[in-house]
């Protein structure tokens, strides 16, 4: 299977850089894809679209500022994205992180980050990852707090010498989000307001939560050719008694997301059964994969030839999503992270 065939023409002016002023005022497009038509909503009108017994499956995980900026020993500027934490102590931590640019980075170079915090190198792990241990004087936690910037795409642009941005810290994250732990939004449930939770409720639409801790494994590039040779980096997820009983009973399952679908993937059994689990997924799902458990699937509108799109178009077909995605062109809807979405059934 080629990866080339699973690209389509954006223009760059509808990639969002900003979200939408009201959460659940955002754009949703509906796919119906058995009779394959869609509709042109708002998200406030999801509720709508669900019955009683439907049951929602939304990522608790909770995204850490895990952007930071520093300067080397020479004075240039680099950015540094926090992934897997190894060690902490006291005052110190000891990260596995991206580091842009890093071409003249070498093992006990001092990275000088602000209010006195450093990060000392202490290996290469790979091309892309290094290993940092991070001094902070009030604790490495609170300083993240502080000075830590929402881990955004690199699609969507700001400047890198302003401070943390407080609309993202707080966009940037869905409203109900518990369990720190991803580097990465689960951009699906950011459309949801609590105005959005209470109707569902009130129609007797259940949501149960898993966590999947969204790592570098979600948004790296397919560098492949064949889209059988990519491999999925492991990423942590749960879902507790309660949620699968849930799951389980459901009338439908719309998972929230490509990391609640890849969730329940991972802990469905051959009969769909899913039992309450913790462990690590590297689950990859590309168009020929026969989905065990899921019945919808909310999602928004992802990079071409990414891991993402190539899930969606499993699950719906890729010349209907393909379809879908040039209505969603052609009608201007905003796309990647801060965009609309749409509701595939």
């Amino acid at each position: 299977m080629e990866l080339k065939d699973f690209s389509y023409f954006l223009p760059e002016e509808l990639i969002a850089q900003r979200p939408c002023e009201k959460r659940d005022h955002s754009r949703l497009l509906f796919l119906d894809k058995k009779k394959e038509e869609t509709a042109d909503l708002f998200f406030f009108q999801l509720p709508d679209l669900l019955q009683s017994g439907d049951v929602l499956v939304t990522n608790d995980s909770k995204v850490i500022p895990a952007r930071l900026f520093g300067k080397k020993q020479t004075g240039g500027i680099l950015e540094i994205l926090l992934l897997t934490r190894k060690q902490a102590e006291e005052n110190s931590q000891t990260w596995e992180a991206l580091v842009r640019p890093a071409k003249r980075l070498h093992e006990n170079d001092v990275i000088a980050l602000a209010n006195n915090c450093e990060a000392k190198v202490l290996n290469r792990i790979s091309d892309k990852k290094w290993l940092l241990q991070f001094y902070a004087p009030e604790g490495f936690d609170d300083y993240l707090t502080k000075f830590g910037r929402a881990p955004l795409p690199p699609y969507i642009k700001r400047k890198k010498n302003t401070g943390s941005d407080i609309t993202d810290l707080e966009r940037y994250q869905t409203v109900y989000a518990k369990i720190p732990g991803s580097i990465a939004a689960p951009t699906a449930g950011l459309h949801f307001s609590e105005d959005v939770m209470k109707k569902l409720f009130s129609q007797g639409i259940q949501i149960a939560p898993v966590t999947l801790h969204v790592g570098y494994g979600t948004f790296i590039p397919i560098e492949s050719a064949k889209v059988e040779n990519h491999v999925m980096e492991p990423e942590y997820y749960e879902i507790s008694t309660e949620s699968a009983r849930m799951i389980n009973n459901a009338r439908r399952l719309i998972a929230v997301g490509t990391t609640s679908t890849r969730t329940i993937e991972s802990a469905a059994d051959n009969d769909g059964y899913v039992k309450a689990r913790s462990g690590f997924t590297n689950l990859f799902i590309y168009p020929g994969y026969k989905f065990k458990r899921v019945n919808g699937l909310l999602t928004n509108f992802h990079l071409p030839e990414s891991s993402l799109f190539l899930l969606v178009c499993a699950f719906a077909g890729t010349d209907l999503i393909k379809k879908t995605y040039s209505h969603a062109v052609k009608n201007r809807y905003m796309f990647y992270s801060y965009g609309d979405c749409m509701l595939i059934i």
